[in-house]
């Protein structure tokens, strides 16, 4: 830990941390939760997302409009969001407002009322919140693609869950899925900003005073159904295709394994996503955008949980254009497998991910949201000194064997929905 970054577990396991920004007004306080829709049996998919909704539904002491008034008249931005590995509720406030934010978030997430009236209109919201996705192609072939890669595991369920979980929600299950795993032991509580460690440990201390331990914490929490630990997911190589062709364009996908967050080789690995695809300098977007205009959308990136990743390159086009561009992308893997990345280009990887991270240490949500995340994830406080060495570190070569690793045509996997014009797959065409 810096001087400016602090740390405090409680008796009750919940841990507490701060980084101090000298000449800020503001400050950005959270609970994080080690639990999201990966942690959950099948049966219950969606619970972390109904709860994440649930709580913003009145507290004992607070009606849901008491809580939109006072989340209005603090003047901030009042965020919640569910993952795969973490749930969130996240405030940024001026600093004289904290122990008014503070309360407002610990009073929800402890003493939620989750009446029943209030959970069946929740219900209603969420199902629309489905439909939303289903009219969303690209949002929409990603929980299909993620069903087909994870078969019958967590991560390939959507984190909304779906009508017949939701549907099935009470005050019952609701109530006891808080109870268990919403407990102080598995709460992250991170602030950043114009914050005094000490003042945010006693505001913790209070909000929490008869809260009990619960579930024993775990700093790098494995997955979980019904209270059994899993082993790590195991992926298919699906080859999904699915014709709609009401849609206006072809949805692409092509997908391959990747280190998780948590590799060594997740340094490397970010950068070489970024050379294939991560923006308007990459490889994909210069082939397939600029000099050909095949398609608006293409990109490439990582998606790393704590003991998996996945590496997705998407695009969206017109349906005459689907096979080009399908093959333009493999041809570009082809590439990066057999050359080596010029010093030059990932030097400019390297800015690109360097300035991202210096220009998020001028934001107290960036930096709060890090200090939970890597709490959550790696137990412990990664430095952006730190974490710029070992971008600096990466070479050519460490780049040229990750692609060579997951690059594989064994490996790869596609999915595509829309209108294809007959567009078809065999793993010839995925050859590298």
């Amino acid at each position: 830990m810096t001087d400016q970054v602090r740390s405090t577990r409680l008796p009750n396991g919940i841990t507490i941390l701060s980084e101090h920004m000298p000449g800020l007004r503001s400050v950005t306080t959270g609970i994080w939760v080690r639990r999201g829709s990966r942690h959950e049996a099948s049966e219950l998919n969606g619970v972390c997302h109904f709860i994440e909704h649930a709580v913003f539904k009145g507290t004992k002491r607070r009606t849901a409009r008491d809580i939109a008034i006072e989340s209005d008249r603090l003047g901030g931005n009042l965020d919640a969001f569910t993952t795969h590995e973490m749930t969130g509720f996240a405030v940024k406030v001026a600093d004289r407002s904290l122990p008014e934010a503070f309360d407002l978030l610990a009073d929800m997430l402890a003493n939620p009322r989750f009446d029943q009236i209030d959970l069946d209109r929740e219900q209603k919201v969420i199902l629309e919140e489905m439909k939303m996705v289903e009219d969303t192609p690209d949002e929409l072939l990603g929980e299909l693609f993620n069903a087909a890669y994870f078969p019958d595991q967590p991560l390939g369920r959507p984190i909304e869950g779906t009508r017949e979980t939701v549907s099935s929600f009470d005050q019952q299950i609701i109530a006891g899925f808080h109870a268990r795993e919403f407990s102080p032991s598995n709460l992250v509580v991170a602030a950043a900003g114009n914050v005094e460690h000490e003042l945010l440990v006693g505001m913790v201390e209070r909000a929490f005073a008869n809260s009990s331990a619960g579930l024993a914490g775990d700093p790098t929490p494995v997955p979980e159904t019904n209270g059994q630990t899993t082993q790590a997911p195991v992926t298919a190589t699906p080859i999904l295709i699915e014709q709609k062709k009401e849609l206006e364009q072809a949805h692409l996908v092509i997908a391959a394994p990747w280190p998780d967050a948590r590799s060594n080789d997740r340094y490397a690995a970010s950068l070489l996503a970024s050379v294939v695809g991560g923006g308007t300098s990459s490889r994909l977007w210069q082939t397939i955008r600029e000099e050909r205009g095949l398609a608006y959308s293409v990109g490439a990136g990582g998606n790393t949980f704590s003991d998996v990743g996945v590496f997705t390159i998407y695009a969206g086009t017109s349906p005459e254009h689907v096979d080009e561009v399908f093959d333009l992308s493999v041809e570009e893997l082809r590439r990066i497998v057999g050359e080596t990345v010029p010093e030059e280009e990932l030097q400019l990887a390297k800015d690109q991910a360097i300035s991202s991270i210096l220009l998020g240490l001028e934001s107290s949500s960036v930096r709060a949201g890090a200090l939970a995340r890597q709490e959550i994830i790696h137990g412990r406080y990664l430095s952006p000194a730190e974490i710029v060495q070992q971008l600096e570190a990466v070479t050519p070569e460490d780049l040229q064997r990750l692609a060579q690793e997951f690059f594989t045509s064994d490996s790869l996997s596609v999915g595509a929905l829309g209108n294809l014009n007959g567009f078809r797959v065999d793993r010839s065409r995925l050859r590298i």
